[in-house]
């Protein structure tokens, strides 16, 4: 999930009235993590790819006074403007099944989600009445990822109906449809050249598009399982895949480091348990990247070779539980926060890898994580039965 940059964005700001209902504090006693899935209900989009009537009872935003980002001037306005909102938590019921939050963008007032509905919405986060900000239903199955471009002007998502869609979000019309012959899973944008991004499926296989001309530039062929996510590292030189591994009985192509123009694995060894990792994410600073392992625990990894993994240290507390729970660093890179499968979300200390602060989300399993780009304190976040919500 995308969050996009720029409160004042919106030509017509509204005065924010205040919030009376408050959300209990967070309990703080243990929660045991479900034992297995809930089973989709007859009739749920994942079985029918029917598309549900829309219900949104999204909130007022909440968020305290704006944090300073060195390199990012907030002005007066904005600061008045996030002092006006209530401390508290907002929610909005849409998407059944969400898969997929984005949080990166120039224009920090707009949040994307993806769901099993096969629909891309777009929220506008500090607006009063206007909640759902475009509604795109371009895939005819259920969406798996999506994505925001650099400049926050388009969307890239990707889903069941193997293909990957371009949507232009100001306009609101889709742009181009890449399609392939599997399911696609995870779509991720070259950092350093938004004209090209990477796609995984379900069948392995992992291809470079290029956006201008609708082909595919390079194709990393391996015998892989389903592709679970893809990273950049090293200034989009290179990028790691995590794959499933549980259908073998080797967990050597669990995680691998890719060399991007010569189309070879530079390392298939960097993950030798047998978990799968359903997440990877790189420090916006430091030379790592983590890896969300289905042991219950996230991994800590070098960007240079030989990539090794740091076993003195690890982030564990959260539960997994089979469940494709992810985690996001904060744009200063000092707390990673996770999902877990108990419905809670776990911010931990970077360096010292101790939690820091635990909230009690949802009932049913907390599935992905996205930080504010701008405002560290502020994280978006989805659950298992289709609640998205905004937290600080």
């Amino acid at each position: 999930m995308d969050l996009l940059c720029n409160s004042y964005a919106d030509s017509s700001d509204e005065e924010l009235e205040h919030q009376t209902g408050m959300r209990p504090p967070p309990g703080t006693a243990n929660e045991t993590p479900p034992s297995k899935r809930p089973r989709p209900s007859p009739g749920h989009p994942y079985n029918s790819f029917q598309r549900p009537p829309f219900y949104c009872s999204y909130s007022d935003p909440q968020t305290s006074s704006a944090v300073s980002i060195p390199g990012r001037y907030v002005s007066k306005r904005e600061r008045s403007l996030h002092k006006s909102l209530p401390s508290g938590l907002n929610r909005d019921q849409g998407s059944d099944l969400v898969q997929n939050i984005s949080a990166a963008s120039p224009t920090v007032h707009l949040l994307a989600s993806a769901g099993l509905d096969g629909a891309v919405y777009v929220w506008n986060v500090w607006s009063k009445d206007k909640k759902k900000a475009r509604a795109f239903h371009c895939h005819d199955a259920p969406v798996k990822d999506v994505k925001w471009s650099k400049q926050g002007l388009s969307m890239l998502s990707c889903g069941y109906d193997c293909s990957s869609r371009l949507v232009d979000v100001e306009k609101g019309i889709q742009i181009q449809t890449f399609k392939e012959d599997q399911v696609v899973g995870v779509v991720k944008f070259d950092p350093d050249n938004y004209n090209t991004f990477l796609s995984g499926g379900l069948k392995g296989s992992l291809r470079l598009w290029d956006i201008r001309t609708n082909k595919v530039v390079h194709e990393y062929i391996r015998d892989l399982g389903p592709i679970l996510d893809v990273e950049f590292v090293n200034g989009g030189e290179r990028f790691i895949s995590s794959s499933d591994v549980s259908s073998g009985n080797t967990s050597e192509n669990a995680i691998i480091v890719w060399d991007i123009k010569r189309e070879v694995p530079l390392s298939n060894q960097v993950y030798s348990e047998a978990y799968t990792c359903p997440c990877i994410k790189r420090h916006p600073r430091d030379p790592i990247f983590v890896a969300q392992s289905n042991g219950n625990y996230i991994a800590i990894f070098s960007t240079n070779p030989p990539f090794k993994l740091n076993k003195y240290m690890r982030y564990e507390s959260h539960w997994v539980s089979g469940f494709p729970v992810k985690c996001s660093f904060s744009p200063d890179g000092q707390t990673l926060a996770s999902g877990s499968a108990d419905g809670s979300i776990y911010i931990y200390g970077y360096k010292s890898s101790d939690v820091i602060k635990k909230i009690k989300a949802y009932e049913q399993p907390c599935l992905d994580i996205a930080h504010h780009p701008v405002l560290s304190n502020v994280i978006a976040s989805c659950s298992w039965d289709g609640e998205v919500s905004i937290f600080e």
